[in-house]
């Protein structure tokens, strides 16, 4: 039987898209699937050296009393250790997200493109790195493996921006407007950071219907 095909929208600076990437990746390792990553950017207006703390933006951007920030942030990084990741929003660089993006797509032109997507999400949320920068991009390409002067020319032309638009043309086609959000063989929409039970569910459910009848 062929693997189960699952596209996933997630943008590299959304804390729900890391904790529902462990809880689907907890799901996931009972059944063959083939995943790949689609961009979706939740603030493509943010510059990408933005002066200010995620708590900042979230109460300037997003109209969110800062009274409230805390706790919601308080929230998010309580479930994130549920699955093991320890969110250290102290030391996170609130940016622009797009040549993260346009990383992403080059990694999946060179067939790494899921090593890479964890390595920026790891080192946006748990290690204080800048993924918004072309050099600190750079940097992180090459300790991933890649040839540093080749992710740099690819990055400074925009070689795979149109990738990252025609990602997000399909995201509006397909009526997604939040992420983490997950397309199981181009059938089945599931929005969130679901349980992974939810996410073995749906994997079941689709895995049936690929058997041939008897």
């Amino acid at each position: 039987m062929s693997a189960i095909k699952v596209d996933i929208w997630s943008d590299v600076q959304c804390p729900w898209c890391y904790i529902g990437k462990r809880k689907f990746e907890a799901a996931a390792a009972a059944f063959e699937v083939e995943v790949e990553y689609h961009s979706f950017e939740l603030a493509p207006d943010t510059p990408v050296d933005y002066d200010g703390t995620p708590a900042q933006y979230l109460a300037e951007r997003k109209g969110i009393p800062m009274e409230q920030v805390g706790p919601m942030l308080d929230r998010v990084i309580g479930i994130a250790k549920t699955v093991g990741l320890d969110y250290d929003y102290d030391h996170m660089h609130q940016t622009n997200t797009v040549k993260a993006h346009e990383l992403l797509h080059y990694a999946k032109a060179h067939g790494r493109q899921l090593e890479m997507k964890e390595a920026l999400l790891k080192a946006y949320f748990l290690d204080g790195g800048h993924v918004g920068r072309i050099d600190d991009l750079v940097e992180l390409a090459e300790r991933e493996g890649f040839e540093g002067p080749d992710v740099r020319a690819a990055l400074e032309s925009n070689r795979y921006l149109p990738d990252v638009k025609a990602d997000m043309a399909q995201a509006v086609e397909y009526g997604i407007q939040g992420v983490p959000f997950f397309v199981f063989d181009g059938q089945f929409g599931v929005s969130g950071a679901q349980e992974s039970a939810t996410f073995a569910n749906v994997l079941e459910q689709v895995r049936n219907a690929k058997e041939p009848a008897a």
